[in-house]
This record gives C-alpha cells, structure tokens and sequence, in this order.
C-alpha cells in the first residue's frame, strides 16, 4: 500500500506551504513565458494589469485551490514575475512577507510602516490580515537547489511578525526545506512563512509568476495597487 500525501489543508496549517503538482500545462506555461517577456533586474511588479495574468488569477482552477484556505473568498491583490539567470541573479535573505501594495497612502489604524518600491506605496497591515492571505508560486521551470530554489522554515507561520533577531534565533535551531517543483506546479505559501534563496549556480532559468491573494475587504479609505 503507498504512502498518502497529507491533505493541502493540514500542510498549510501545520507547515505554511504545500505544493500543487501540474497546475500549467506546457502550452500554458510556453504561452506566459512568451507573453511576459524576458525580465530585467529583480521581478516585473504591477502584471495584473496584464490580461493573460490577469484572466489566470481569477480562473475558477486557481481560486478552486486557494479558496478551501482562506476565510472568506479570495482576490487575487498583487502579481510579481521572477526569473533568475546568470546575468539577473539574486540572492534573498530570509525574511516574511509583510507588505501590501496600495494605490497611495492614507491613514488607517495599526497600519504601517509605509515603504515605496518601484513608486508603489506599500504598507505593512496588522498581522491577522495577511493571515487571511495566501500566495501560490506558478512555477515555469523546474527548479531545484541549483537554480535558486526557494527555501522555506516549516512551521515559521504561526509565530506573527518576527523581529531579526528573532528570525536569526530560529535559523540555528531548527533545519529549512528546500522547495524542490516541476515545471507547472504551485507552491503554496502563508505571507508569514520564513523563507530565502540562493543565487542560482545554473544556466538555466529559474522563472516564476508570484500571486497573492486577499480573503478580506480593506479598511477606508485604503484600496488596492493592483486588484483583479
């Protein structure tokens, strides 16, 4: 008898992250690569304005698997393009995600500090809010620790907003995972989950499209950058 997964459900919950296999076709991910373009620098920021993301955010298959997981029905909020190559290669310390991209900055209680990044006002929200959050990673290559695979610390989620020190403290005492997907799977992730990864020592492209999405209305007068 073969070992049964356990459900996507108990992963997130206990782990912050589950993969999704076979999510993209080949003709799927042939026609974002093509559509999206060769990337400079870091990401491509703001592509929910693109209509072939835009219509793959909001496809019933994609809010299918991120509904069973959030609280209340979810929106796609931001999309970040990633490519790393040998002439665009990075490396990312471990961090959370705590940020939201807004149209422009206004006050709202407990929200903050604010940030600019590619002249988009960012704000870091309460934590209850990007509790009710959840990214999935659309992976358009294999990836894999020699092209900067992602790097994650199993369990991190459930500990809120982490100070560095904090972060550093649990760095030593306790092993991260290694991300390992296919060409047209998901990874799945809470914004709170600790994670990194390496500058890729490969040539080959190491591509992803990043979408987030929000199961709860924004407080006025905040509103979206990007919202689909």
């Amino acid at each position: 008898m073969g070992f049964a997964p356990p459900p996507i459900k108990h992963l997130l919950e206990q782990q912050g992250f589950a993969v999704v296999p076979h999510i993209l076709t080949t003709s799927e991910r042939e026609q974002l690569i093509e559509s999206l373009g060769p990337v400079t620098g870091a990401g491509r920021r703001g592509l929910l304005a693109l209509p072939i993301v835009a219509q793959l955010a909001r496809s019933s298959r994609l809010l299918n698997i991120i509904r069973p997981h959030v609280p209340a029905d979810p929106r796609p909020v931001r999309a970040i393009y990633f490519d790393k190559l040998p002439e665009a290669n990075w490396l990312v310390a471990w961090h959370q995600d705590l940020t939201l991209a807004l149209r422009a900055r206004a006050g709202a209680p407990a929200f903050g500090p604010w940030s600019i990044k590619d002249d988009v006002p960012h704000v870091q929200p309460p934590v209850h809010f990007l509790e009710q959050m959840l990214t999935a990673r659309l992976h358009l290559d294999d990836c894999d620790e020699t092209n900067g695979a992602l790097r994650v610390l199993p369990g991190s989620h459930r500990l809120g907003r982490l100070s560095a020190e904090r972060i550093q403290q649990l760095r030593e005492h306790h092993p991260d995972h290694l991300c390992h997907l296919t060409a047209g799977d998901a990874l799945l992730m809470r914004p709170l989950l600790l994670h990194a990864s390496s500058r890729s020592q490969s040539n080959r492209h190491r591509r992803v499209l990043h979408i987030e999405y929000a199961a709860f209305p924004l407080p006025e007068p905040l509103e979206w950058h990007e919202a689909a």
